[in-house]
């Protein structure tokens, strides 16, 4: 496929781009088909193989994450994560562009597995699929074989704890409440309305801010001004100069909400052990009904 061929073929021996963590679908047009861009698609696959950002790459969430009995949603072992940069593809020069078809909760999730062992180009195509669509900008349904590159980035474990953290270190600091927590499930997840593992609530001190709040679904999927998604955080009560734990069912739709707290200049972690390990458990503190205001 030959999409704006000449202006490709420059840009391959001149690559410019210097893409921030969130980009819009027009600042990759021009860079479709560069050599050090690795465009992920983590969309459903009925939606990939009918259509897709030419030279994009799928991704299926299994590849994201590692399972146990109590826990659904773990970043996978070094073995995993080893894995998931060979399907990938990419070496230290590649810049990785992500993006799915439900407002970046998946690829949000890919972005953060990424920066867990330490590599951080990355950007989150804001809108995903759905604003491409609304840009009339070019699709594809060819699937793409890449050649394979020489040097794959290195999985570094060092930079982890900057990224998730564990029950125990999690339950340290939740019971001396010194951490602010940011659970992004439905209210009826948060007040244990609905059971989604043996016991339904929050963790204690956990503030409610569903992660589908910040996606503006009548301007296809994009996030809504991060003022105002700060503005509404801070009304909760939350100190963007304090650290804060961000964890949904299996970190998947925190996905985004990570995105989220980095682009707000955030201290954040994620607790990829999520609700499906605390709420399996039967020795975790929970609250159930909502926060007192």
């Amino acid at each position: 496929m030959h999409i704006q061929g000449l202006k490709i073929e420059k840009l391959m021996t001149t690559p410019a781009f210097n893409f921030e963590l969130l980009i819009e679908a027009e600042q990759l047009v021009p860079f479709l088909g560069h050599d050090k861009i690795r465009i992920v698609d983590l969309s459903r696959s009925s939606v990939y193989e009918q259509l897709h950002i030419p030279h994009a790459l799928h991704v299926k969430p299994q590849l994201l994450v590692r399972q146990e009995e109590q826990a659904s949603g773990l970043l996978p072992d070094e073995d995993g994560l080893n894995a998931l940069i060979e399907y990938l593809n990419i070496s230290p020069e590649h810049h990785v562009v992500v993006y799915d078809d439900e407002g970046g909760a998946w690829a949000g999730r890919l972005i953060w597995n990424l920066h867990c062992l330490g590599f951080y180009n990355t950007s989150l195509l804001n809108g995903g699929i759905h604003a491409w669509l609304a840009e009339g900008f070019p699709t594809s349904s060819d699937v793409e074989v890449f050649e394979p590159v020489e040097t794959l980035v290195p999985v570094n474990l060092n930079h982890l704890e900057q990224h998730r953290i564990e029950y125990a270190k999690l339950l340290e600091k939740v019971q001396q409440q010194s951490i602010q927590v940011w659970d992004c499930r439905t209210s009826e997840e948060y007040t244990g309305q609905r059971l989604a593992a043996r016991r339904g609530g929050h963790i204690p001190n956990a503030q409610h801010f569903e992660w589908s709040t910040a996606i503006n679904r009548q301007n296809h999927l994009k996030l809504h001004p991060l003022e105002r998604t700060q503005q509404r955080l801070e009304q909760l009560g939350f100190q963007f100069d304090q650290p804060v734990v961000v964890y949904c069912q299996s970190h998947h739709r925190s996905g985004l909400a990570y995105i989220l707290g980095r682009l707000l200049d955030w201290n954040i972690q994620a607790y990829d052990g999520a609700w499906s390990e605390w709420g399996n458990r039967l020795d975790s503190p929970i609250i159930t009904g909502e926060s007192p205001a």
